[in-house]
């Protein structure tokens, strides 16, 4: 907090603080202007989606609040989702904005099962940028997209003055068709149900700061950027019974498991130290002052099983190669409904809560 306030006093009178120019680098919670903590994908967000877009453009289906919208249409069941990406910088270990925008949408859509089908891919060019890095964008985007096994089938382009962007901004969105007798939402979550995380958290919200601040940990971190969509089949080959699924991005696996407690009415207990961390970024994460719970993820996803499948799920998960360090870290249980504590290894509880803005910003 910045304390650079003044205090004054009439003579014979007790001092009074000044406090017009104290400043604090946590966002408030009543903000009348947007702040950076409002993409972050915590409480701010969550506010500024339900009190300011969901009244303003209603409807049943945006309701559900979920990464991608299931509808009916013609007879099929539709996942339909969108997303924009802004991260900085462009190119980074392990992927660049153009794998995101693929990776992020085809992920979307897989948290409802479907398989992407279909892209759109709007790209916003900020006067100056180079030709050069706009076309190694796009091909790698179209590798992504390729690998997905997805097709980008249109787009747009607009160019906004320089000084109005920050080089390349990306918006995609993407649908898919959800099997039959699929239905992943958090509203279908149970006391017992088992929670499973798909592999090592925290890495790509680490990889992205150590570039963007020229940090170095002794080891490359590269981010985790992954199409899901394989290892989300492969799961619900075992059994289409799994109840909700989510990609820990902004905000991390804290802010995922959140939501679904918040949704769903159930707790979650999670047990910390099954939770997998790479020791680089634990080690990342102390220097920084971080909770790895809370740095985005871009090739994770965790999902709530019922118990009786869930030792299928996670053996089949682990034979994926975007699966393979999956970890059952925790359960759905019916004591302190809509809220998640993590047992620590000392044997103590800790609430593990919402964040209010974001640790790390623009990484995604």
């Amino acid at each position: 907090m910045n304390t650079t306030a003044t205090a004054t006093a009439a003579p014979g009178e007790p001092a009074v603080l000044d406090l017009t120019e104290w400043t604090c680098p946590a966002p408030l919670r009543d903000q009348p202007r947007v702040v950076m903590g409002h993409g972050g994908g915590g409480a701010l967000s969550a506010e500024l989606v339900q009190h300011v877009f969901a009244p303003g453009y209603g409807g049943d289906v945006l309701a559900q609040l979920t990464d991608s919208a299931v509808v009916s249409l013609g007879g099929a069941r539709l996942a339909f989702s969108t997303d924009s990406y802004v991260v900085r910088p462009l190119f980074f270990p392990g992927g660049c904005i153009g794998d995101l925008a693929v990776n992020g949408t085809v992920n979307d859509l897989a948290m409802s099962g479907a398989r992407a089908a279909y892209l759109s891919c709007g790209f916003i060019l900020e006067e100056g940028v180079e030709v050069s890095v706009v076309a190694r964008v796009a091909n790698a985007l179209g590798a992504a997209a390729r690998a997905a096994g997805v097709e980008v089938a249109t787009g747009d382009t607009k160019v906004v003055d320089a000084g109005h962007g920050d080089g390349i901004f990306i918006n995609t969105a993407g649908i898919g068709l959800v099997p039959a007798g699929v239905d992943l939402r958090p509203q279908r979550v149970v006391p017992g149900d088992v929670v499973i995380v798909s592999g090592a958290i925290g890495a790509h919200g680490v990889a992205i700061m150590s570039v963007r601040e020229g940090l170095e940990f002794g080891v490359e971190i590269e981010s985790d950027c992954a199409a899901l969509g394989g290892l989300v089949e492969t799961m619900l080959a075992v059994t289409p019974d799994l109840h909700v699924l989510r990609d820990p991005t902004r905000g991390g696996l804290a802010a995922a498991l959140n939501e679904i407690a918040t949704a769903s009415g159930a707790g979650v207990v999670l047990q910390e130290r099954d939770i997998p961390v790479p020791p680089a970024v634990a080690n990342a994460c102390a220097i920084l002052g971080l909770d790895p719970m809370y740095v985005a993820n871009e090739g994770k996803l965790v999902a709530f099983v019922p118990r009786e499948h869930a030792e299928a799920v996670l053996d089949s998960m682990r034979a994926h190669p975007l699966g393979s360090e999956a970890a059952v870290i925790g359960e759905a249980v019916e004591a302190h409904p809509g809220m998640v504590v993590a047992r620590t290894g000392l044997g103590g509880t800790r609430v593990v809560d919402l964040p209010i803005g974001e640790q790390l910003p623009r990484i995604c």
